[in-house]
């Protein structure tokens, strides 16, 4: 039996110690207690509520009239009539950002950062809002979030090319965010999501990455059409002052809503590398086999993913699945691949979760993660640190790596901070299977790397530059045009600003057709042939500057012979393709596929736009490929098809209601906005009727439809 008052007489002396931090921990713990016994909050236990700051958990149905008073004193309007009673750090937050403050916080991942963001919107009615968020999973919870609370009054824009409304939020990855720069006349507010991704703790501001240099870019632009910014990130100890947050007040915020326990499973784990994995393995599964409630599984490579996936589908562990999830398994089968592990893996309750997947298959998933009866645990890269929030009680930490590379410990901090979840789980259950690293507090530093001054245009950045930036970005400027010929190269750069191609590319590129003129001039209009079989020459022509900016293992004729297979994705299914290439002696599973067509969509289509501009200044033929940069950068689907994905209809859903005749989905003159609409004036239900839709069909179509309906 719990005894309430000794519990509540230890937290209070902690508080009159001054050791607020370890009173709200324990209070914590106490209250996950007192919810697995079904016992009901006493007064004393809400009074204590109020003075750790955590005032949302007060129950207002047993607290003192005091206590009440505080619960009704921070409610907000969180959007559409959602009212929630803030916590004392977030009110504290919220205020500055009413009273137009610039902030950059550093909060746990328990803080409920969205709950802020949403009471500023609904107090604020600010006309444009730019929230840059760090992955497409994160695009997407966001994007229902919003278009749920504030979708009769604004227009969430998520993708590329969409016409601006009269009030807007706008939230998308940076890459997206760099395509709006010219279309956003102003913006009441910035919010960068993970800031930190636009900086480093190591003091090597140029081993920064593409996408970093992306986001630094993004926030430069954007940031001088902001009249407020708000910046989040977690675990930073200092931020160091530059002019992309001059201005802001860095606020440090160590309040939890949540409490983290930890088994250092590690401890038990010794020998040589063999039988350290034999005994990581005897604990994965005695975890699983023991632990309530849901977890989430982090492991540092794909091929780890691999590994630890087909250890679990051999473990003899009950995982009392809903049978939902057998006909979930065969969906798979018919729509994948016969032999795709997640089809086997769903079986016993465990998904997968990567930056490799389809978008509208993770959406699934995680939305199956949700839900009772759904599925129980869910193995991830570092997709799981980059935007994945879920309710999940445990995260079993499998590796101390970030793919081959120890992490440091912020990014630990945010791995173990995936557990738990204000309301549902007080307590998150954290198992390390290796060491975590040395506990440190890092200083963020944020400023520009050379690869960014190759590219970008001075008078962009006006006052945000020193004297030696200038000069460099000068000289650059002068080595490329004495080659391409005046001006032209800052209007190249212009061209393919958002696809963060860097100097050392271009230069690759235009020493290529320089070098071999004739044989690019004649081969690069073959792109533009109907026939995929007369693409080969100058799709190999492009191999091997593709190889510098993609690391592959395929050789050129199994990257080709793909490229010319997806050019079906539309009138052939994903089985269909890969028994064409099979057919062609290349063996692909469906694991590759997805990295493949990530490849041709994202990495293949920025190698293209950059030999596009270049080829038409520098090849005789003035050829243009615009046609197939457009077909691949949507993997060879209809574009309405293709951006449907990341609301959450997988194409192959996309043909079955093309084949009804019910929407076309192949026309070119309608926007995504104009399509969804069609799709809310149709209805879910008569497109089921129609469709004749599967069960697992359903299930998706209404996950489709919760994300694109507003509440009433």
């Amino acid at each position: 039996m719990i005894d309430v008052f000794d519990n509540c007489k230890q937290i209070n002396d902690l508080l009159f110690q001054g050791k607020e931090q370890e009173a709200r921990d324990a209070l914590i713990i106490l209250l996950q207690e007192l919810k697995d016994n079904q016992i009901e909050y006493t007064p004393l236990v809400n009074h204590l509520i109020r003075e750790v700051g955590l005032y949302l958990y007060i129950d207002t149905t047993t607290s003192d009239w005091q206590e009440r008073i505080v619960f009704e004193a921070f409610k907000v309007d969180a959007g559409c009539g959602d009212e929630i009673t803030l916590h004392r750090e977030q009110s504290a937050v919220l205020s500055a950002l009413l009273k137009g403050e610039d902030l950059a916080i550093s909060a746990p991942t328990s803080f409920g950062k969205s709950f802020i963001i949403d009471a500023f919107v609904a107090m604020k009615q600010p006309n444009n809002v730019v929230i840059i968020v760090p992955t497409l999973a994160l695009t997407d919870e966001t994007r229902r979030r919003l278009y749920r609370k504030f979708g009769k009054d604004y227009k969430v824009i998520t993708t590329t090319g969409e016409e601006l409304g009269e009030k807007n939020l706008f939230v998308f990855p940076q890459e997206r965010a760099l395509m709006y720069v010219d279309e956003i006349a102003h913006i009441d507010l910035l919010i960068v999501d993970e800031f930190y991704k636009a900086g480093t703790m190591h003091g090597n501001i140029n081993a920064l990455d593409g996408r970093a240099t992306q986001l630094i870019e993004a926030i430069s632009l954007l940031g001088r059409k902001a009249s407020q910014k708000y910046f989040l990130a977690p675990n930073i100890s200092e931020l160091k002052g530059s002019s992309l947050t001059s201005g802001m007040r860095f606020m440090k915020v160590d309040f939890n809503t949540v409490y983290t326990h930890v088994e250092k499973t590690y401890d038990s784990i010794s020998g040589d590398k063999k039988e350290k994995e034999t005994q990581k393995f005897a604990h994965l599964k005695r975890i699983l086999e023991t632990v309530e409630g849901k977890s989430l599984i982090y492991v540092n490579s794909h091929s780890s993913l691999q590994k630890v996936t087909e250890k679990i589908l051999e473990f003899d562990i009950d995982m009392k699945t809903c049978g939902f999830l057998g006909l979930f398994s065969l969906w798979l089968k018919e729509h994948y691949e016969k032999s795709y592990v997640l089809a086997h893996l769903v079986r016993r309750g465990v998904g997968i979760h990567s930056g490799r997947l389809h978008r509208a298959l993770a959406q699934i998933q995680i939305k199956l993660f949700e839900q009772e009866g759904g599925l129980k645990n869910l193995v991830s890269t570092s997709s799981l640190i980059e935007g994945v929030n879920t309710s999940a009680r445990n995260v079993i930490v499998w590796s101390n790596k970030n793919s081959n590379t120890k992490y440091d410990y912020f990014t630990y901090k945010n791995i173990v901070g995936r557990s738990g979840r204000m309301f549902k789980h007080f307590v998150g259950e954290v198992y390390l299977l290796e060491a975590p690293p040395q506990e440190t507090f890092p200083c963020l530093e944020l400023d520009y790397p050379d690869v960014l001054l190759e590219r970008i245009d001075p008078q962009d950045y006006s006052g945000q530059l020193t004297s030696e930036q200038i000069a460099r970005i000068k000289q650059n400027e002068e080595e490329m045009d004495a080659i391409l010929g005046q001006g032209e190269y800052r209007k190249i750069m212009k061209e393919i600003a958002s696809y963060g191609v860097s100097k050392a590319v271009l230069e690759d590129i235009i020493e290529e057709m320089k070098g071999h003129t004739g044989e690019w001039n004649s081969k690069l209009r073959g792109l533009l042939d109907s026939n995929p079989k007369r693409w080969g020459n100058p799709l190999y022509l492009m191999m091997p500057l593709l190889r510098k900016v993609k690391h592959f293992k395929r050789r050129d004729k199994a990257i080709v012979h793909f490229i010319q297979a997806l050019s079906r994705s539309w009138t052939q299914s994903i089985p269909e393709i890969l028994g064409k290439v099979a057919v062609d002696g290349i063996k692909i599973e469906i694991e590759e596929y997805f990295d493949l067509e990530r490849m041709v969509s994202f990495d293949f289509i920025s190698l293209l736009h950059s030999i596009n501009a270049v080829a038409k200044r520098v090849l005789p033929s003035n050829v243009d490929i615009s046609p197939f940069i457009a077909k691949a950068s949507n993997a060879f689907l209809p574009p309405l098809v293709f951006v449907l994905e990341e609301f959450g209809l997988p194409r192959m859903l996309s043909r079955k209601i093309q084949n009804t005749g019910i929407l076309d989905l192949e026309r070119n003159d309608i926007s995504i906005d104009e399509v969804l609409d069609e799709f809310k004036l149709i209805g879910e239900k008569k497109i089921i009727e129609i469709a004749d839709l599967s069960e697992v069909d359903q299930f998706i179509l209404s996950n489709f439809f919760e994300g694109i309906t507003s509440t009433p």
